[in-house]
């Protein structure tokens, strides 16, 4: 079957298949069914329960469509919101049915053709998305497994340990301003400064480490066996110290929250070390893969991040889809005679697009090949690109690149991805 355009995910559905339309819910799921020409089979909404019960109760609803009516096939549909289909899902994929998804988009669009009402409830939803897979206006989601699905799963929880990481840092940051301000003075990027988080562990406000002393700051650093620091350096934060405008209003909780502050971006940073470690494991288990390990510029989190949102890299035809995955496919803004200017669509897995993003401008910085790539956008001829589409465009060549190396097992090779490439009079030889 060709499930690639609309046409041949309308051609696909014959009248052999049962269409069930879901609107999925916390507690409680709708399904509605029809024929490959939308005419509804079922008389009412059926309701069941998110749970075992609750799902065998659907396949004996389904079932009883297909021997009342001579039917061999199901899809199943649903909107990708949430959570809670992923339950479902898995149930409808391992029973014999096939599973597709329908853009919330489309579905919100869609629900005023019937009844030019656009409220939303869980009784008409389902027969919107059924309607929609009748028009070959869906997708057969990729859910992945083994190695994929670890690396999937893996990524998403560092994403998660991040954002606290994250916000623990910006309460890191929030007590410094305000109670020990001159500690910037003191260490040019604070929040990473090691050797100012012992000294706030043992002594949290001025006025503590003003009782420390010179000799006590650098006797904690001692005992620690930091080396590059000393003397002079103690010196220079007891000194901010003395001078220090930090005014907490209540010390007793300023120094209970820093403690806790502390201990939380310890026990974040620690779990995001053990995670990238298991990520870039996982990683190396993914057939080609430890060559993209040795393209310079690119790190860890570029490849698992890459590798953990596009799974499978042979489910693609070729290096565009993936583009397209990513939502940085080019959309043009052309009607008559307006020639408007073309953007990306902004369509896809948010989390690769940044990945991508993040990864491209890596390169720039690190790879001398990528970095020439990205000034021949930026200063050919014919359609110069400005810094953030250069940038785009580099990711672009990015993607072309692992997905070479992936499906072909050869190795990177700048000069060869140089080759495609014309440059202008007075670019790098």
């Amino acid at each position: 079957m060709n499930f690639n355009t609309q046409n041949g995910r309308i051609e696909a559905l014959t009248e052999e298949w049962l269409i069930v339309g879901v609107d999925v819910g916390s507690d409680k799921h709708f399904a509605r069914a029809f024929t490959n020409r939308k005419v509804e089979l079922s008389k009412k909404p059926f309701a069941f329960e998110n749970n075992s019960d609750g799902f065998e109760a659907f396949n004996a609803w389904i079932t009883q469509f297909l021997k009342l009516y001579g039917l061999k096939h199901v899809m199943v549909g649903m909107e990708p919101t949430g959570h809670y289909w992923f339950n479902l899902a898995h149930y409808v994929k391992t029973h014999g049915m096939m599973l597709s998804h329908v853009n919330p988009a489309h579905v919100k669009k869609a629900k005023e053709l019937d009844d030019s009402d656009p409220s939303k409830n869980d009784r008409k939803d389902p027969k919107v998305i059924g309607g929609l897979i009748t028009e070959g206006r869906y997708v057969l989601p990729y859910i992945p497994e083994d190695t994929y699905a670890e690396l999937r799963e893996l990524n998403n929880l560092r994403y998660r340990e991040t954002e606290q990481h994250t916000r623990q840092k910006n309460l890191y940051a929030r007590w410094i301003s305000i109670n020990f301000p001159e500690l910037k003075t003191v260490y040019s990027d604070v929040e990473t400064a090691v050797t100012a988080k012992m000294i706030l562990k043992e002594a949290p406000l001025p006025e503590d480490v003003v009782k420390l002393g010179i000799d006590g700051i650098n006797e904690i650093w001692r005992m620690n066996k930091i080396h590059g620091v000393g003397l002079k350096q103690a010196r220079k934060l007891y000194e901010a110290a003395e001078r220090s405008i930090g005014n907490s209003g209540c010390p007793k909780i300023a120094r209970m929250e820093i403690q806790e502050i502390l201990e939380d971006l310890d026990k974040y940073e620690s779990r995001l070390k053990k995670l990238m470690e298991m990520l870039e494991q996982a990683a190396r288990n993914v057939p080609n893969a430890d060559k993209l390990f040795d393209i310079p510029g690119v790190g860890v989190k570029t490849i698992t991040g890459f590798l953990a949102e596009v799974g499978d890299i042979s489910r693609f035809e070729d290096a565009k889809a993936i583009q397209k995955l990513s939502g940085m496919a080019i959309v043009a803004n052309q009607s008559g005679k307006h020639n408007g200017q073309s953007s990306i669509s902004y369509r896809g897995r948010k989390h690769l697009r940044h990945v991508l993003y993040l990864g491209a401008i890596s390169v720039i910085g690190r790879n001398e090949q990528f970095a020439e790539i990205y000034n021949y956008y930026l200063t050919r001829k014919n359609n110069p690109l400005k810094k953030l589409q250069a940038v785009i465009a580099v990711a672009c060549k990015m993607i072309r690149v692992f997905y070479t190396i992936l499906t072909k097992g050869i190795s990177y090779d700048g000069s060869k991805m140089m080759a495609g490439i014309k440059r202008p009079v007075g670019a790098l030889a």
